[in-house]
C-alpha cells in the first residue's frame, strides 16, 4: 500500500505534530554522535568491520544541523502565516520566540565565561571578543572580525537568529505566494554565492548565513505550500519523492567531484544543496507518515524526548565533552592522547558526556525553561481572543527554533 492511499481523518498542518519531535530527536542525536566520534583517523587506522561502518556513519551526523534549519523554516513560516490576520503580529512572534531561547542561550554564555576562568575547563578557552559578538548573534560572522569560533556550536543559532530577524517582515509585506517564490529565490541563491565565493578563492563552505541559507529557505518553502498546493496527501508525496529523488541524484552524480566531502568546485556549492533537498524530502515523508496509519514509525516516545530537550542539549552538550575531558586529564594523563584512535576509549567518554549533557538538559527543560515558557500565554495573551490551542501556540510550546 503506498503512503498516499494509507490516509486518515487528520490533515496534514495539525495544531500538534508529535513526529516533529521525533524528527527533533534524529537531528539532535545525529548531531551528538558527530561530536562525539569526529576522529576521521579512526575509521583507516584501528577500526575494523562494524567498528569502521559505525564510525564512518557517525561522521555524517553534521547533517543534523540541516535538518535543524528545515523544520526550523518550516515551522516558523507556518507560525507566521497562520498569525498573519491576528493583532500585534510582531509583538506576539518575538516575545515568544525570546522566552524560548534567550534564557537558556544567555545562561550558557554565563557559563562559558565563568566556567573556563576557574579552571574546571581546560580544554575549552572563549575570549571576550567571541563572548561580546556571541551575545549579538554573530558567532558565525566572528571571522570577519578576526576572532576564533571558541564555541562553535553557536553559529547555527546565529544563522537562525538572523532568519527570525528577517523572515517575519517578509511574511508580513508578501502575499503567501510571494512568500513562496521569495524562498524559492533563496535556495536557487545561496549555491550561486557559494560558487561565486569558490570562485574568488575563498571557503565557500563557511557558516556565515548568506552561505548556508537556503537550508531554512527550504523549509520556509514547504511551509508555505503546504498551506496551499501541498495540503493534500498526493502532492506532498511526490513533492517529498521529487525533493528525495534530486537530492540522491545529486550525491550520486557528484561522487567523482567530491560532493560527499564538499571538496572540489562542484562540492563545495552543491553538497548543502544535496543535504537540504533531502532533509525536506524526509520531513514531507514524516508528515505524512504521522497522518497514516503508520504513525507508529515517526511517533517514537524516546525520540520525541529528546525532541523536546533537544534545544538546551544542543547548547550543553560540547561543555559535557570538556567536563570529562579536563577530569580524564587529570586522573588518567596517559589515556587522553589515546582517544582520537581508540574507539573503546572514545565510546566510553561518549556515554559519560552524554549521559551528563542529557541530564543537564532535562533539568533546564523542566526547571528553568519551562518557567519562561509559561509565560508566553500571559504576556501575549491580550493580543488574540483565539483559542489557546492554535497552531502558533501549540507549536510554539514544543519549540521550532531548536539547531545543532
Amino acid at each position: 500500500m503506498s503512503l498516499a492511499a494509507a490516509t486518515s481523518k487528520e490533515k496534514l498542518i495539525r495544531p500538534v505534530m508529535p513526529e516533529l519531535d521525533s524528527l527533533r530527536g534524529v537531528a539532535i542525536l545525529l548531531v551528538l554522535f558527530f561530536h562525539g566520534f569526529d576522529y576521521p583517523g579512526l575509521v583507516w587506522s584501528q577500526s575494523k568491520g562494524p567498528a569502521r561502518l559505525f564510525v564512518t556513519a557517525t561522521l555524517g551526523g553534521w547533517t543534523g544541523v540541516y535538518l535543524f534549519f528545515v523544520l526550523s523554516g518550516f515551522l516558523i513560516t507556518g507560525i507566521l502565516l497562520d498569525s498573519k490576520p491576528k493583532p500585534h503580529y510582531y509583538r506576539r512572534f518575538y516575545i515568544r520566540r525570546a522566552l524560548r531561547i534567550l534564557p537558556a542561550f544567555y545562561l550558557l554564555l554565563l557559563l562559558l565565561i565563568v566556567l573556563p576562568r576557574t579552571g574546571w575547563l581546560e580544554h575549552r578557552k572563549v575570549g571576550w571578543p567571541f563572548i561580546g559578538l556571541s551575545f549579538f548573534y554573530l558567532a558565525n560572522l566572528t571571522p570577519l572580525f578576526g576572532v576564533p569560533e571558541h564555541y562553535a556550536v553557536l553559529w547555527s543559532l546565529a544563522v537562525e537568529e538572523h532568519f527570525y530577524l528577517v523572515w517575519p517582515t517578509a511574511v508580513r509585506a508578501l502575499s503567501r505566494r510571494t512568500a513562496g517564490w521569495c524562498a524559492l529565490g533563496i535556495f536557487v541563491a545561496s549555491p550561486m554565492i557559494r560558487a561565486f565565493v569558490y570562485w574568488l578563492g575563498y571557503n565557500a563552505g563557511a557558516s556565515y548565513t548568506w552561505l548556508v541559507a537556503d537550508g531554512l529557505a527550504i523549509g520556509a518553502l514547504l511551509g508555505v505550500l503546504s498551506r496551499g498546493r501541498l495540503a493534500e496527501r498526493a502532492p506532498m508525496l511526490y513533492f517529498s519523492a521529487i525533493c528525495t529523488a534530486t537530492a540522491v541524484g545529486l550525491l550520486t552524480l557528484g561522487t567523482p567531484f567530491g560532493i560527499w566531502r564538499g571538496s572540489k568546485f562542484f562540492g563545495a556549492v552543491f553538497q548543502l544543496t544535496a543535504v537540504n533537498l533531502f532533509c525536506t524530502g524526509v520531513l514531507g515523508a514524516t508528515l505524512l507518515l504521522g497522518t497514516s496509519r503508520f504513525k507508529w514509525i515517526v511517533q517514537r516516545p524516546l525520540l520525541q524526548w529528546f525532541g523536546e530537550i533537544s534545544y538546551g542539549l544542543y547548547l550543553v552538550h560540547m561543555l559535557a565533552f570538556d567536563f570529562i575531558d579536563h577530569w580524564i586529564v587529570r586522573y588518567l594523563p596517559g589515556l587522553y592522547p589515546q582517544l582520537p584512535s581508540r574507539l573503546a576509549l572514545l565510546f566510553p567518554r561518549f556515554l559519560i558526556s552524554m549521559g551528563l549533557a542529557v541530564g543537564v538538559a532535562y533539568l533546564s527543560r523542566r526547571y528553568f525553561e519551562e518557567w519562561f515558557l509559561g509565560l508566553k500565554d500571559r504576556w501575549t495573551s491580550p493580543v488574540s481572543n483565539s483559542s489557546p490551542h492554535s497552531a502558533t501556540i501549540v507549536i510554539d510550546r514544543k519549540p521550532a527554533q531548536r539547531t545543532a
